[in-house]
């Protein structure tokens, strides 16, 4: 099957209002609830579109779904890959920005050592945390923002290296375009949630 990711962005304070241990478990069981309205719906959610839950928890998160990934993290672990081959063509503006972008959220960077959390607000135990492939603060989603809009502008400038040198026909964000929607709807991610002073947790169930 692989793995999934589910993306969601989250009030920190109200996390905040439980001890460590068991901040993971209040975003987990607000996500799993009934009411929310996520687990019963009879059309697959819209791609690009934010899901927005029901219930008493539901003020607290929303969850995003990416366009062409149908929740896999195969199509985030893919991207990297493909900015793996072409960073090197890349102006160095822009290659420092989206190393630190794609550092701070899916990729493992050159050395494959790239941190995906913030380290505090979430326990350290593996038994209690499991499952959690990103989770950044809101300061840390600030900052990774910036770092988006700063990019943006210039992603078209990586066209002909990604045709070159990245371009795989039929595999996952085997072309430019899926390339760019995949980094746009971080973006997208970003932006609402600095909007709200939130943070961002990448869940795999």
């Amino acid at each position: 099957m692989g793995l999934d990711i589910s993306v969601m962005i989250a009030d920190w304070s109200w996390l905040g209002e439980v001890a460590p241990r068991e901040r993971l478990a209040r975003l987990r069981d607000a996500w799993y609830a009934e009411e929310t309205g996520l687990w019963c719906r009879e059309e697959s959610a819209v791609e690009g579109e934010w899901e927005r839950p029901g219930g008493p928890a539901g003020a607290f998160f929303d969850v995003y779904e990416f366009r062409g990934t149908c929740g896999s993290f195969k199509a985030h672990f893919w991207a990297g890959h493909r900015w793996e081959r072409i960073r090197d063509h890349a102006d160095p503006e822009v290659r420092t920005g989206l190393d630190t972008l794609l550092c701070g959220l899916i990729w493992d960077g050159p050395d494959d050592e790239a941190p995906h959390m913030d380290p505090g607000f979430f326990p350290d135990d593996p038994a209690l945390f499991y499952g959690v492939l990103l989770a950044r603060s809101p300061d840390s989603v600030r900052e990774l923002a910036a770092t988006w809009e700063q990019v943006r502008p210039r992603l078209g400038g990586l066209r002909r290296a990604f045709t070159e040198q990245a371009a795989v026909p039929g595999a996952w964000v085997g072309h430019f375009d899926a390339f760019t929607d995949l980094l746009e709807d971080w973006g997208r991610v970003l932006t609402e949630a600095t909007r709200r002073g939130w943070g961002v947790v990448g869940l795999s169930e």
